[in-house]
């Protein structure tokens, strides 16, 4: 098991940027499959952005598909979540996410990750102004 520690969220107006962090310790961080989550009020979690082991593949939610970038760092144990052009319907508490999905998966490692999640992080809210 793991634990994630998100950071970096704020308050921010309209087409601002956010970037999130979030450090993960426990078992060896690149077997794991990484990703951030949102929850607005009243609204169920939803997938953001996601990274394989490497960082040489990545998945996005349409509505932050050329304003959203993840990526990792294997050697400081952190993925990160730069969020660009940020509009009010962004605002949420954003949750880091680590899957350990095996590399039998290869190319369909976005679509275990649900499967194999460990349990999240506190979270961190991301408020955009408009």
């Amino acid at each position: 098991q793991v634990q994630l520690t998100e950071s970096g969220g704020g308050l921010v107006q309209t087409g601002g940027s956010l970037r999130l962090s979030c450090v993960v310790s426990g078992r060896s961080f690149s077997s794991y499959v990484m990703g951030w989550y949102r929850q607005a009020p009243g609204k169920e979690r939803e997938s953001v952005a996601a990274i394989n082991w490497s960082g040489t593949s990545t998945h996005y939610a349409e509505s932050v598909k050329g304003r959203f970038t993840i990526a990792r760092d294997n050697a400081k144990n952190t993925v990160y979540l730069q969020m660009n052009s940020l509009n009010p319907a962004d605002t949420a508490v954003y949750y880091c996410a680590a899957g350990a999905v095996p590399s039998k998966y290869g190319n369909s490692w976005y679509g275990a990750l649900y499967r194999y999640l460990e349990p999240w992080g506190q979270g961190t809210l991301v408020t955009v102004s408009s």
